[in-house]
C-alpha cells in the first residue's frame, strides 16, 4: 500500500481531492472516465460493496490504523495521501467529517428499462437541484421499499459528493439513470402509472386505497421551489397531495418523499 505524505497543496495526485470541481469529476463528455468521492468510512464501506472501483484515498494519519484499516485491507494497491489534519482541511475546503475521502471510478449507467425491469415502486425526481434533497430522498426511498430512482436531467447528480453524504451510502443500494419527458411515453409502457405529487384541485389523496393497488407505480418528486410542471402534472395518472393541518401547504420535498414512500412503498408485510 503506497502512503504518501501530503506536504503541500499542489501536490501531485491529490488534485482529484482538490481543485477538480464536481463537474470535472462527473465528466460529462466522457461519462465511463468519470469519478465521483465518497466521504466517511461507512460510505465507502457500501460503495465497495456495491462494487465501484477505488482510485485512491485521502486519509487523516490517525485513521490509517485506525476507522479506516479495514479499507486499506481491501485496497491495497491504491495510492493513500495523508497529512495533518489541518492541512487535508485546506487541501479539500473544509473539515473532513470522518477523516477519509475514496475517489472513486463511476458505472455505466443501465438504461431505464433496465432500472425498473424488476421494479414496482419507483420514484422520478424531477428538477431538484439541491444535493442534500437528493441525498435525503435516496436514503428515504432506500429505506421505505422504493426499488429504483430516476432523474430528469435538470437534477442533481445523486454521485455529488454531499449529496452521497448524505444518503449515507444509498445512492449506492438503488439502481438509478437519467429519464427525459415526456415520462409517460417512456414508463407506460413497462406497466407504470404515474402518481404526481402536486397541490391542485383534483388532487387525490396520499391513502387513496387505488393508489396502493397499483401493480406499478412512479411517484413523481418536484422541485424544493415550484413543485412539478404543469407538463408533467398534465400528464400524470394521479395528481396525489398529502393532507395537512393548521394551514401549512406543503412540505419540504425530502421530507414529502419520505410520506409518499412510507404509505406507497414497497414494504415487507
Amino acid at each position: 500500500m503506497p502512503v504518501i505524505e501530503l506536504t503541500s497543496l499542489q501536490q501531485p495526485g491529490a488534485d482529484v481531492f482538490s481543485t477538480l470541481t464536481e463537474a470535472q469529476l462527473r465528466n460529462r463528455l466522457e461519462p465511463d472516465k468519470g469519478l465521483f468521492i465518497a466521504e466517511s468510512p461507512k460510505v465507502i464501506r457500501v460503495a465497495l460493496d456495491a462494487g465501484y472501483a477505488p482510485l485512491s484515498l485521502l486519509c487523516e494519519r490517525k485513521h490509517l490504523a485506525g476507522d479506516a484499516a479495514d479499507i486499506l485491507a481491501r485496497c491495497p494497491d491504491i495510492p493513500v495521501y495523508t497529512g495533518d489534519r489541518e492541512l487535508l482541511a485546506r487541501l479539500t475546503g473544509y473539515t473532513l467529517t470522518r477523516g477519509v475521502l475514496c475517489a472513486m471510478r463511476r458505472k455505466p449507467l443501465p438504461t431505464v428499462t433496465e432500472v425498473c425491469r424488476d421494479a414496482r415502486r419507483i420514484v422520478i425526481i424531477n428538477g431538484v437541484v439541491d444535493s442534500t434533497n437528493i441525498g435525503a430522498i435516496f436514503r428515504s426511498a432506500a429505506a421505505l421499499g422504493i426499488d429504483a430512482v430516476l432523474l430528469t436531467p435538470d437534477s442533481c447528480d445523486p454521485l455529488n459528493r454531499r449529496a452521497v453524504r448524505v444518503s449515507m451510502g444509498s445512492v449506492f443500494l438503488l439502481p438509478w439513470t437519467w429519464i427525459a419527458a415526456p415520462l409517460t411515453a417512456t414508463l407506460h409502457p413497462l406497466g407504470f402509472r404515474l402518481a404526481a405529487m402536486a397541490l391542485t384541485d383534483d388532487s387525490v389523496p396520499l391513502d387513496l386505497p387505488a393508489l396502493k393497488a397499483e401493480p406499478r407505480l412512479a411517484i413523481v418528486m418536484g422541485t424544493e421551489g415550484d413543485g412539478l410542471p404543469h407538463s408533467t402534472i398534465s400528464e400524470a395518472d394521479y395528481v396525489v397531495r398529502i393532507p395537512m393541518a393548521h394551514g401549512v401547504d406543503s412540505l419540504n420535498v425530502a421530507a414529502a418523499s419520505a410520506v409518499a414512500f412510507w404509505e406507497l412503498g414497497r414494504r415487507e408485510q
